[in-house]
Parts: C-alpha cells; structure tokens; sequence
C-alpha cells in the first residue's frame, strides 16, 4: 500500500495530530484524528441518520474529530483521490 500525504494540522506541536492521505491504489481517504469523546460518540452512534441504516458504531469502525482549519487539506485530499480514481 503506498499512501500519499497530503496534509496535517498547521496547528500541530509535532505530536500525533490529524494527518490526512490518500492511498493511491484505491484513491482512499485516510485520516489520523483525534477520537471522538463518549458525548459525542453517543449521539453519533445513537442516531438513524439514514432510513433503513443500522443505528450504531460497528466495532471496527470509530469516529474521528478533524478540525474546521483542516477543511481545505481535505478538500485537496478529495481532489487528489478524484483525479487518482479516474486514473485507475
């Protein structure tokens, strides 16, 4: 698997801090976050936010908090997996 980076928080202190990446093979997005506190996982995994869909957070997924200043790093991001989907 080979990722490319695209961007990480300009506010970081050099520890662990959201990161964003594309995976060039399947032009995923891949995120490093922050988990999200129980409050918020409660009312994430406690709502019906699609008809039909199952209410809850599977057990091998989580919810991760990406700040608002990381909006245009992740707007590159999907415009980086866009442009890599068309070239698979």
């Amino acid at each position: 698997m080979s990722l490319r980076f695209v961007g990480i928080d300009p506010n970081t202190g050099g520890a662990g801090s959201p990161t964003v990446w594309v995976e060039e093979e399947s032009a995923d997005l891949v995120l490093q976050g922050a988990e999200a506190e129980e409050l918020l996982r409660a009312q994430v995994g406690g709502t019906a936010w699609a008809t039909g869909h199952t209410v809850g957070i599977p057990a091998h997924e989580t919810v991760i908090r990406i700040p608002a200043r990381m909006v245009a790093i992740l707007r590159e991001a999907c415009d980086v997996a866009e442009q890599r989907a068309r070239c698979n």
